[in-house]
């Protein structure tokens, strides 16, 4: 296969895991609302998957291909990065509820922001692909797909669904009509398939540099599992009985149950 039609395959595992994000608005088509304590579930969920995601698929991974020091180092500029774009957007928190009242400039400021949030995801997939046409995948439309690259994009896709529901409970709150709801949910993930486009050609140029590339998606997508996922849960939970940890521990759980089947396959 040529450059261009493994960029297109990327490409469109990174759009599927943005498009995944818009299966949160769903159920909103058929409950009104969703309570406190399923939106930490959620949320815990999502973190158990991130976390499994990472040390199941791209920590063992990059370990296969290089040191643990060289992974170590990765982690560490992942974080470093993510930390250094947050501050250089000031920390914004970004609120939903603003989508649909930006104008052009505020909708480039907003899409930078869902950039520091989704773009390590991006690369997360884009890295999981490195060993696209070589021996040891599995064959899909004339593609060999390597089983990593399955395993990250599924993570991401059903990581991406609670986010999806997270942004849309404040635009249901707007009134918002449903199928906008849907598209702004995929427009806040618009960045992983280009960030999955960029990692695997980066990671197709500069081979030697793989260990780190899988690092550095492990290392900012545990960050933010840290610094915003647990948080934003603690946050949502706070009324709810023991500040809903209990709820946050299941979803981990949860969501750890979830990816660690997928991992051994």
């Amino acid at each position: 296969m040529s450059l261009l039609e493994n960029l297109t395959l990327v490409f469109v595992a990174g759009f599927v895991t943005a498009l995944a994000t818009g299966l949160g608005a769903l159920p909103f088509f058929f409950f009104d609302d969703i309570s406190d304590r399923h939106n930490v579930v959620l949320w815990g969920l999502a973190s158990g998957i991130m976390v499994s995601a990472s040390v199941f698929g791209l920590i063992e991974e990059g370990l296969a291909e290089g040191t643990a020091l060289e992974i170590a180092v990765g982690m560490a500029v992942g974080v470093v990065l993510v930390v250094i774009a947050h501050d250089v957007l000031l920390d914004a928190d970004l609120d939903p509820r603003e989508y649909e009242e930006a104008d052009f400039k505020k909708l480039v400021l907003i899409l930078g922001i869902l950039t520091v949030h989704s773009f390590p995801e991006g690369i997360a997939v884009g890295v999981s692909f490195a060993d696209l046409g070589l021996e040891g995948g599995f064959g899909f439309l004339g593609f060999t797909v390597p089983l990593l690259a399955v395993f990250m994009t599924i993570a991401i896709s059903i990581h991406n669904i609670p986010e999806g529901t997270a942004i849309s409970i404040p635009l249901k709150s707007m009134g918002v009509s449903r199928w906008k709801m849907v598209w702004w949910a995929i427009f806040s993930s618009l960045p992983q398939p280009i960030g999955a486009v960029i990692a695997f050609a980066f990671v197709q140029v500069a081979r030697d540099f793989l260990p780190f590339g899988f690092g550095f998606a492990a290392g900012a997508m545990i960050y933010l599992v840290v610094s915003e996922f647990i948080p934003e849960a603690l946050d949502i939970g706070s009324a709810l009985p023991r500040g809903g940890k209990p709820e946050l521990a299941g979803g981990i759980v949860a969501g750890v149950l979830v990816m660690v089947p997928l991992a051994f396959i």
